[in-house]
């Protein structure tokens, strides 16, 4: 798949293409379901199949500020539409020149000029241009004047409610990892270089690879059963402290994996850690040996809840 930028125009082998276009963060049923349209709808017409969303997220954009939310990053996310079979991804800047651009320009010099596109494929709930002044109807009046057609596609419902982003990132606020992944259809993963931190695992019999929590969402603060995916492609099981470390000062936010059955030097690696299972809150143990205790119970609980194999 070609990762295109979005300051120039698409490349001609992947113009008059259908274009999936959204945020696409996370990648959930809903959005697989957009894509896997603009998919099918691609290879009936014999064209290419392209993915078009922002970076960065246009709510980031606007607040600046708000707590950071993201499900994933954009390489994650270029890996999954990879995966489904998507041709080109086109990454428009969201920046202030684009975000004052009407609806109708939107259209004309992005979609039809820029894109080329041939046909367009949204969720309902789209909205595009200055003040999200455009929707989907809208889209679809544009769409017939410059010579593409859109259409869109309904939610994907679970538990007779929409999936959303919104919907999995309150599920991982809660510690509900299985509500998330089953939205998601695979674990939520926090994915990043292992750091070098003060060794306080190691010296106490869990040595932990420490990653930096970056932007993703923060997910309940607490103990989860997690699996590693190591550079070399190696699935590791393990527990896992995700927040503050209360035990110790200063606070830092980490997610800590310790991986049953493995040795080796992770500093430095890319890893990717799934949270399979909320085990328990943070807590503040008031010496070294009941923290240990209570590692050595969190690690025999999450080996149950990775079981069969204990990964």
């Amino acid at each position: 798949m070609e990762r295109l930028d979005g300051g120039s125009a698409v490349p001609a082998p992947f113009r008059d293409g259908i274009v999936a276009l959204g945020n696409f963060d996370g990648f959930h049923q809903g959005h697989q379901a957009v894509v896997g349209r603009a998919i099918a709808r691609a290879r009936a017409e014999g064209r290419p199949a392209l993915v078009a969303t922002f970076d960065p997220h246009p709510m980031r954009f606007f607040r600046p500020d708000a707590p950071w939310f993201r499900l994933t990053t954009m390489d994650q996310r270029a890996r999954l539409l990879e995966a489904a079979g998507v041709d080109a991804m086109y990454v428009f800047r969201f920046d202030a020149a684009f975000a004052a651009a009407a609806p109708d320009a939107f259209v004309s010099d992005w979609l039809a000029g820029r894109l080329g596109a041939a046909g367009v494929v949204t969720g309902e709930d789209f909205t595009f241009g200055r003040n999200r002044g455009g929707d989907v109807r809208l889209l679809a009046e544009l769409g017939r004047a410059h010579g593409f057609a859109a259409e869109t596609v309904a939610p994907v419902a679970q538990d007779g409610v929409a999936v959303s982003s919104t919907r999995i990132r309150d599920a991982l606020r809660a510690g509900d990892c299985e509500t998330a992944a089953r939205l998601l259809t695979r674990p939520f993963t926090i994915e990043g270089v292992v750091e070098h931190g003060d060794k306080r695992g190691r010296a106490i019999g869990y040595p932990t690879a420490n990653l930096a929590l970056g932007r993703y969402v923060r997910p309940r603060f607490g103990v989860y059963a997690v699996r590693g995916r190591l550079a070399d492609g190696r699935l590791l099981g393990g527990a896992a402290n995700l927040g503050i470390r209360p035990t110790f000062q200063p606070p830092k936010e980490l997610l800590e994996p310790y991986f049953f059955n493995f040795s080796g030097d992770l500093y430095g690696q890319e890893v990717a850690v799934e949270l399979v299972s909320f085990l328990r809150p943070e807590a503040k143990f008031d010496s070294l040996d009941a923290l240990v205790a209570q590692m050595a119970r969190d690690c025999e609980e999450a080996r149950a809840r990775l079981a069969p194999d204990g990964r």
